[in-house]
């Protein structure tokens, strides 16, 4: 009864987070870290644990490959350079600078670049704390950056945790093979699935199955992850090529009713992964400190302040060094374009949040060595990982906003003229192509009349968008349509309020109001998303 009981506690804990996280504004996984550290007051509680391999193959496949598939494949081209730099070298001296400094601390190396590396890689999804203060070319670089550092700090993490429980001995050729089949692994394996799942889809398309295509999405990031292991290349690399890949292929594969499925399930998969991650993360702390004497309780809070600021103190400069260097070295005129400003290097060496994926590879420490002892210092790895998880997002989500605004950063309106393009390229290409269509499915004339005349109504709206309302005309013509908008969506109240009524007579089956509320929520979601896009 006990798994039973502590997903139960564990979704209560969730909702009771996600409601005060918006009453209070306070971050989320703030809430979640305090309420795993509560919960760890229960006795059965505080001695759930899973096994460390679990978390690394379960929730990474799918953290990653959601950020991948969503992530800007255009911006990284844009600034690949800074990515890779940010994603392979600022997390390796990162681990370095982080390892010396647990070192210099107390810890013995092994443990000292564990935890390096757990701390070393930004988290994407923490970056939504604060996406909506930053252009979205600050956030995709984030975000990118940090698809690449998680494949980075996983080598060094598992090179660390190698050497510490005995299965690893290290020498320079050994590491740079590593790295190499690591890197050229990982890429493989991620085109040779990407290239399967793409042939898998077409075929499952025909089917016109949503439920096995969706299946099949599912799939693909395990798949990624497995084969790569079984190759001892690296698995989240492989997840994030598969991703990216599938990115610009899946548009052409899918269909509308599996789109809309797959983006419902990824999305609540997202919040239930991450929210586990962090109430563990809390659990795990509270038994690490309960498993720290005084003195190791005292220095591991010392550790947790210092390791905060370090990390801070080195991306700062590596950012700066890194853009100078390039500066010298580049001097095209395309890359001077590209160049971001002072203001905006403060303000990203600001937002390398830490988030899942470092709780993620703390709580994969295993418990023991090949001799069978504790793994030296597990313990202080959980408190001082959980501990800077929680100073990035408190302390540099409370100062990041003061920084963004300090930096006075451009309006970003590409997003909004690129949505406006293309809702105009769609209703003209639909505008041309109706005659032909209508005339080949043999549509009666007064059904494509009217078709055409809703076609041309919708695109004078856009055209009154891009005239920015500065004539009365547009202006009419933008508020009769909000106008009507609004009417469809309170006449959709009514109508469900009345199929609900015949549903409560006994004049309609339940399944028949199932049918008709999808149908309804769907011109509902239809409306509201083109009054938020307007």
């Amino acid at each position: 009864m006990h798994g039973l009981e502590f997903v139960v506690i564990l979704g209560i804990a969730l909702v009771v987070c996600g409601v005060l996280a918006t009453r209070l504004r306070i971050a989320a996984p703030v809430l979640q870290l305090a309420a795993g550290a509560l919960l760890g007051f229960v006795p059965w509680l505080r001695e759930t644990q899973l096994p460390p391999d679990v978390l690394l193959l379960v929730f990474l496949p799918v953290l990653l490959y959601w950020e991948s598939i969503t992530t800007s494949l255009r911006a990284i081209r844009r600034d690949l350079r800074g990515i890779v730099l940010n994603g392979t070298l600022l997390v390796a001296v990162t681990a370095w600078a982080v390892a010396a400094l647990a070192h210099t601390l107390g810890l013995p190396w092994g443990p000292a670049w564990v935890l390096g590396a757990a701390v070393a890689p930004t988290d994407a999804t923490a970056v939504g704390v604060v996406s909506r203060l930053l252009p979205r070319r600050n956030v995709t670089l984030l975000r990118a950056e940090s698809l690449i550092n998680d494949g980075t700090a996983l080598v060094i993490y598992s090179l660390a945790v190698g050497a510490t429980v005995g299965a690893e001995h290290l020498s320079v050729p050994h590491i740079g093979g590593l790295l190499l089949l690591s890197y050229g692994g990982g890429i493989a394996a991620g085109l040779l699935v990407a290239w399967l799942g793409i042939l898998a889809r077409r075929r499952i398309r025909t089917l016109d199955d949503t439920l096995i295509g969706n299946l099949t999405i599912i799939l693909i990031p395990f798949t990624a992850y497995l084969l790569a292991e079984l190759a001892e290349a690296s698995g989240v690399l492989a997840v994030v090529v598969c991703g990216l890949v599938m990115s610009q292929a899946g548009p052409r594969l899918g269909q509308a009713d599996a789109r809309r499925q797959t983006e419902a399930f990824w999305s609540l998969a997202m919040y239930l992964l991450n929210g586990f991650l962090f109430v563990m993360v809390g659990l795990e702390a509270q038994a690490a400190v309960r498993g720290l004497s005084g003195n190791a309780l005292t220095d591991a809070l010392v550790m947790v302040a210092a390791v905060s600021v370090a990390l801070v103190v080195v991306r700062f400069t590596f950012l700066f060094v890194a853009a100078y260097t390039i500066r010298l070295v580049d001097r095209r005129p395309q890359q001077r374009e590209r160049r971001m400003g002072h203001r905006a290097r403060v303000v990203s060496a600001l937002a390398g949040f830490r988030g899942a994926v470092s709780l993620a590879l703390a709580l994969s420490v295993p418990y023991t060595v090949d001799s069978g002892a504790p793994f030296p210092d597990r313990d202080t790895i959980v408190f001082v990982a959980a501990g800077v998880v929680v100073v990035t997002l408190v302390v540099q989500g409370l100062v990041l906003p003061g920084v963004a605004r300090w930096a006075r950063l451009p309006q970003d309106t590409d997003h909004e003229r690129e949505l406006h393009l293309a809702q105009t390229a769609a209703s003209k290409a639909a505008l041309q192509a109706l005659p032909d269509v209508a005339a080949e499915l043999g549509t009666d004339p007064d059904v494509a009349d009217r078709l055409l005349a809703e076609h041309e109504t919708h695109l004078r709206t856009l055209h009154a968008i891009d005239a920015a309302e500065d004539t009365e005309d547009s202006g009419s013509l933008l508020r009769r349509h909000h106008q009507e908008t609004d009417l469809r969506l309170a006449l959709l109240v009514h109508k469900r309020a009345a199929v609900i009524a015949l549903r409560d007579e006994r004049r309609i089956d339940d399944s028949v109001l199932l049918r008709m509320q999808a149908r309804l929520d769907t011109e509902e979601v239809r409306l509201a998303q083109r009054e938020a896009a307007e």
